[in-house]
């Protein structure tokens, strides 16, 4: 049993960025399915899939390389909240992530969003993590 299951979800992507591989699975919930609609939509994978099976279901993701070095799109992915101790944040609070070309997403009661998107609707929330 995972007793977080954002870290986990990061650790997954993390190790197998490490290992060099191209698809990795994770068990799928409602929160790591918006987690992984916001990295593609954000451009640090290439292409996501959902597959539901007889429990929780599956989600596969392939990681997004540079051709010619090999280097992965994401350089770091740092949790921030953890279960131990949760970060909250106002709108005004929000940290930008490398002047604004890494992306915070948080958990906000619009639902998970991205840090530019809790601004402009002025909504706060609790800080999940740091992609850069």
């Amino acid at each position: 049993m995972v007793t977080d299951p954002i870290a986990d979800f990061l650790t997954r992507i993390r190790n197998a960025q490490l290992a060099g591989h191209r698809l990795v699975e994770i068990p799928a919930s409602n929160l790591k399915k918006r987690l992984t609609e916001i990295l593609y939509d954000q451009g640090y994978i290439l292409k996501y899939k959902f597959e539901e099976d007889n429990k929780q279901g599956l989600i596969k993701i392939a990681l997004k390389y540079d051709p010619s070095t090999k280097v992965p799109a994401i350089r770091s992915l740092e949790r921030v909240s953890r279960p131990g101790l949760r970060q909250y944040a106002k709108p005004a609070e929000i940290k930008r992530v490398i002047n604004g070309l890494g992306v915070a997403i948080l958990s906000t009661s619009k639902g998970v969003l991205t840090d530019k998107q809790a601004k402009a609707q002025n909504v706060g929330g609790e800080v999940l993590c740091y992609i850069s």
